[in-house]
């Protein structure tokens, strides 16, 4: 697996990226943020795992900037910033796990093959449709009808799931996992303000809701 580090500590840059090479992956390290935001943009990595507080340019902008730009790599905040504001402010910011330091590099690597066990985009379903609702998976667009749906790269992932499972109810543990990678649950509200978020700009102005709430279930795209 070919992975970016964007860490500007020396010492904790060697030891991750020692570990990792010696569990057989590729890894290049960048040790500020405008160099890893390049190496992001520019590099076809499988895996980014982001310090937040770097140098030039801090981990949430990076990573915003890369995604802007169509990067989809899973992205790892690895960081000492450790407060659950901290965590959803990650998350949030188009992270797909976060990590606190001090760490063990046990679950680091842990967390690393749990990204890395997510399913690749498939070629042979590029666009998927609910009634009028249109998803394009290559392009990262949404539509409504003849409406543009602004969504940010958490929201797209969330509704990529609910419209891959249409018809079907999507737990809160199989959002949690597939687009959080936590595997325990963070104790917070995390899904259900995506998911208000996500219903408001898709549902708003349709003539017919698409996403419905299965009280004690999860969630369903439908067109009732």
């Amino acid at each position: 697996m070919r992975i970016l580090l964007v860490e500007d500590d020396a010492e904790t840059a060697r030891f991750v990226t020692q570990g990792l090479k010696q569990n057989g992956n590729h890894v290049e390290a960048a040790g500020n943020g405008h160099d890893g935001l390049y190496r992001a943009t520019t590099g076809n990595f499988d895996l980014i795992i982001v310090d937040r507080m770097l140098p030039g340019l801090d981990g949430l902008s990076l990573v915003r900037a890369a995604r802007g730009t169509g990067v989809a790599a899973p992205v790892l905040f690895l960081t000492a910033l450790g407060s659950v504001d901290d965590r959803v402010l990650g998350l949030e910011s188009g992270g797909d796990d976060y990590l606190v330091k001090p760490f063990s590099f046990a679950e680091l690597n842990a967390r690393v093959n749990a990204l890395a066990r997510r399913p690749p985009l498939r070629d042979e379903q590029p666009v998927l449709s609910v009634a009028d609702l249109q998803l394009d998976r290559l392009r990262r667009q949404v539509r409504r009808g003849e409406d543009a749906v602004e969504l940010q790269p958490r929201e797209f992932e969330i509704l990529e799931l609910l419209m891959l499972n249409a018809g079907r109810v999507v737990t809160r543990t199989m959002l949690l996992e597939q687009v959080w990678s936590f595997h325990f649950d963070p104790g917070t509200n995390i899904v259900e303000t995506h998911i208000s978020r996500i219903r408001g700009k898709i549902d708003r102005g349709g003539d017919r809701p698409l996403i419905h709430t299965v009280r004690g279930a999860g969630y369903v795209v439908r067109a009732d």
